[in-house]
């Protein structure tokens, strides 16, 4: 955990980056999910 924190200061653009593209790839993963308005229920 130390070594993530060392690096994450040593490369502070590397994090951002990380974290952006996290948050599009994680935005898209939700808008492609399918939703139904009336699912089945048993």
């Amino acid at each position: 955990m130390l070594a993530l924190v060392r690096i994450a200061l040593r490369r502070p653009y590397t994090f951002v980056v990380l974290a952006l593209l996290i948050l599009i790839f994680g935005t898209l993963a939700a808008l492609r999910t399918p939703t139904d308005i009336f699912p089945d229920i048993q």
